[in-house]
């Protein structure tokens, strides 16, 4: 609810209340947002408490009027309206760079300690994961549907001071409900860091490379299990299988002649460590569809605050837009879940009622529509600017007699592709990541949209560079007046980007070889 009622209307606290003209204010939110989710490979204990900290520091900025800036239209084309620099600007983005922090570490920790909560050898509980996984999105959604509409209004009447502080007292509130349960929480037993893991392995193929790999698999080295109580230890440590992909890494495996020092790396250290390596074009194929969802919270957000905001005697913010897919994911996850899984179960067999990869891929072409249809509305938003000649009129005065509404078909398409693709990504690196590694896996889904907005600035910054001498604004997304931008081309752009992307989904998603897991023999 905090971070989402925050980061949608972020957009327009940098234009008018931190007078970034459009490109940089798109850039500052992408920037924030990125590194949120970047920050969810460091992760950290209490993270929330960076949250309510950071959350606190941005609402005594909007609360203590000698760290605002002064009064400035920045609708008015011969007015330079100050930047926010300085000791305010210190003061800006150490709030908002610490909340970043704190939802970082929550965005890993989360989702993998609400699914270690079902037990593997379970049956019946593992079929409760796929569920778990569809109403973490519905309960996001949830709050993102009560952010978007109740602290959006704070910040739009009450003040943004009035909205941070709430933000700051939800969070404090969460951290206290999530401690009440504690005591009662399945806890796995760390294994170790994957990194160091994953540099064992490294090191250990790089010292090998010049030893020549055994023709028999039975060779490499493993560790044999040894059974407690009728227990093999393999039964909280998985044994996997051996692979003929990535058989480099093999050397890492390898039983020297002589004995040494060293610590022997095994054939389930050394898949593990394949199995990173092939998630990772799954994980690069996802970056530009979330490139696509930066547009969503920000350009979106700027095309609506010059149109008619009017529901019948209600006016709302062009920031609270986005609930209309939120709102339709919080309806259709538990009908995927009970209806449609079930029904697909019937001819698949599947428990999840169609793959992992599948879900995800639907997704992808899902996002290739909201593209499509953003250029389109875009394209009519811009003709009604001209035939009504409002093109620099301001739209707070004399917004477009365009509903704000038209920008739900962009918003809604993309609902529905994120009800695929998140949750079939949160799915696949959970189910497929080596159990050790699964923080790190679930951490890939947030990286995966951290480099999609990092793409979003690069590409922003890119197209200006390139149209800088073919347009009036000096650039397609330059300027303050997005009347005059060709923001319907950068749409279009990214719709026929995406649709390539897809192909290129679709190799590596068909070429994928699944964990295999070594089934362990007792005697």
């Amino acid at each position: 609810m905090a971070n989402l009622g925050t980061s949608v209307n972020l957009m327009t606290y940098f234009y008018f209340h931190m007078h970034y003209d459009i490109p940089e204010s798109a850039d500052m939110v992408t920037h924030f947002m990125a590194t949120s989710f970047l920050l969810s490979l460091v992760g950290a204990l209490f993270t929330d408490a960076y949250r309510s900290k950071g959350f606190m520091i941005l609402a005594l900025q909007a609360q203590i009027k000698s760290l605002h800036l002064p009064q400035c239209d920045m609708f008015e084309s011969t007015i330079e309206c100050e930047h926010v620099s300085g000791r305010k600007s210190i003061i800006l983005f150490t709030g908002l760079y610490l909340v970043a922090l704190g939802s970082g570490g929550l965005k890993a920790a989360l989702p993998t300690l609400g699914a270690d909560q079902f037990d593997e050898n379970d049956l019946k509980e593992q079929r409760l994961v796929s569920s778990f996984f569809n109403f973490f999105l519905f309960s996001l959604c949830v709050g993102a549907c009560i952010g978007d509409v109740f602290i959006v209004w704070l910040q739009n009447n009450e003040g943004w001071d009035v909205a941070f502080s709430i933000s700051s007292s939800a969070i404090l509130l969460g951290l206290f409900i999530l401690s009440l349960g504690y005591s009662k929480f399945r806890n796995r037993l760390p294994t170790g860091s994957p990194v160091t893991k994953i540099l064992n392995v490294l090191v250990a193929t790089f010292r090998n490379r010049n030893v020549d790999l055994p023709s028999n698999s039975e060779d490499l080295y493993e560790e044999k299990p040894v059974c407690h109580n009728n227990k093999s230890m393999f039964d909280d440590h998985e044994r996997l299988q051996h692979t003929t992909q990535f058989r480099f890494l093999d050397r890492a495996a390898i039983m020297p002649t002589v004995t040494t020092g060293r610590k022997l790396c095994t054939i389930t250290q050394v898949e593990e460590v394949k199995i990173l390596i092939r998630m990772l074009p799954i994980f690069a194929s996802t970056i530009l569809m979330n490139t696509c969802l930066a547009q969503l919270q920000t350009f979106s957000i700027q095309q609506g605050v010059t149109m008619d905001k009017k529901l019948g005697s209600l006016e709302i913010s062009s920031a609270s837009v986005p609930i209309i897919p939120m709102a339709f994911i919080v309806i259709l996850t538990p009908l995927y879940d009970r209806v449609f899984v079930p029904f697909a179960r019937r001819f698949t067999g599947l428990e999840t009622g169609i793959t992992h990869l599948q879900r995800v891929g639907i997704g992808l072409v899902l996002s290739i529509f909201s593209m499509t249809a953003a250029a389109i509305v875009e394209i009519k938003r811009k003709g009604i600017a001209g035939e009504y000649n409002l093109v620099h009129a301001n739209p707070n005065i004399s917004p477009l007699p365009m509903s704000v509404f038209f920008l739900g078909f962009q918003y809604f398409i993309f609902g529905i592709a994120d009800l695929f693709t998140f949750v079939g990504l949160l799915e696949f690196f959970y189910s497929q990541a080596p159990k050790g590694f699964r923080s790190l896996g679930i951490a890939l889904v947030w990286c995966s949209m951290s480099m999609g907005y990092f793409l979003s600035s690069v590409l922003v910054n890119l197209i200006n560079a390139a149209t800088k001498n073919s347009t009036k604004s000096g650039g397609w997304l330059n300027g303050n007046n997005i009347n005059l931008n060709h923001l319907d081309l950068f749409y279009w752009a990214l719709a026929v980007l995406s649709f390539l992307n897809f192909i290129n989904y679709l190799y590596w998603a068909q070429s994928y070889k699944y964990k295999r897991v070594a089934i362990v023999i007792e005697h």
